[in-house]
């Protein structure tokens, strides 16, 4: 099972592949898919969709797993932006006929740490231990990204949020 997580935004975009096998769980791959401020909307959408194919199509994930749109009051123009970058990101799967499932970010807190209000730094630390890692991952997209990817894979295996 070939699981790319993603963290969504439109100016970077995280994401992490895992791979499963025997029984132990593989970081294969993760980075983040930068755009630049100056670049009109639909050029940052284009950058997106490209960049974002190119790590498909090398990879090929069985599943693409998203965080869930949501939006602070004090902020929903982050919110607006962060939509653009999902409708991409789920058009670049559907393209390529791999299946999206989207998370709420208290499902995958839950899911990696026993609760849905987990800080980042527990988030964090729960990754390293699943991973085996020497250090945590950075930048935290990157971080949130394999927390989606995680919290797909425990679902998968264990039938639990």
């Amino acid at each position: 099972m070939r699981i790319l997580g993603i963290d969504p935004g439109l100016a970077v975009t995280g994401y992490a592949l895992v791979d499963f096998l025997s029984g132990a769980t593989l970081l294969l791959e993760a980075g983040v898919l930068r755009t630049k401020e100056s670049e009109t909307l639909s050029e940052r959408c284009a950058v997106l969709f490209r960049e974002l194919g190119a790590v498909l199509d090398e990879f090929k994930p069985n599943h693409v797993c998203i965080e869930e749109l949501y939006s602070h009051y004090a902020h929903p123009r982050t919110a607006i932006l962060m939509g653009h970058a999902r409708g991409v990101i789920c058009l670049v799967a559907a393209l390529r006929e791999i299946p999206v499932t989207s998370y709420p970010a208290t499902q995958i807190k839950k899911s990696l740490v026993g609760h849905g209000r987990a800080h980042k730094v527990q988030m964090q630390e729960a990754i390293t231990r699943q991973l085996k890692l020497s250090s945590r991952l950075h930048p935290p997209d990157v971080a949130d990204a394999m927390a989606v990817a995680l919290c797909h894979l425990n679902r998968a295996r264990y039938g639990r949020s």
